[in-house]
């Protein structure tokens, strides 16, 4: 029996108090950056999934920082090559934005299976250097989500 996944996800973007941004480097995709990402489980809130996702893919624990929901939706079309993940029919997700704030980069534990390094950026490398479009729409939008505060 055939596991879909669900066409709702979370994007997590983990930045500092300097705006540097971490990025992970996919092991399908190599030279595909990105944020934490990561699909809803059944059952699970877009909340409990970043929480969930930070954990798989960094080894830290979100609970320690500042998570926040930044209340940004993204509905997108998922890209052909990864639409067999997903039920039949289903050609769209739904993407809940967060962010993490940490006071300095942190060294961090990659899931070997899902990326193949991690790297600290500015915000501006950061956005020039993610192959995702709604990816770079949050590190735009970070500036404004850090001083509004």
């Amino acid at each position: 029996m055939q596991r879909y996944k669900q066409p709702v996800s979370v994007l997590v973007l983990i930045y500092t108090d300097k705006l540097e941004v971490l990025l992970l480097e996919r092991t399908d995709h190599p030279g595909y950056w990105q944020s934490v990402t990561g699909s809803c489980e059944a059952g699970e809130t877009p909340v409990e999934t970043a929480l969930r996702e930070v954990r798989e893919e960094t080894g830290l624990d979100a609970r320690q920082y500042a998570l926040a929901d930044w209340q940004v939706q993204n509905v997108y079309e998922i890209y052909p090559q990864w639409r067999h993940r997903y039920p039949p029919g289903i050609t769209h997700n739904t993407e809940h934005v967060f962010g993490l704030k940490l006071p300095r980069p942190v060294a961090i534990r990659i899931a070997p299976g899902e990326h193949l390094n991690s790297r600290w950026l500015a915000w501006q490398d950061a956005a020039e250097k993610v192959f995702s479009p709604s990816n770079r729409a949050a590190i735009m939008q970070l500036p404004q989500h850090v001083f509004a505060g």
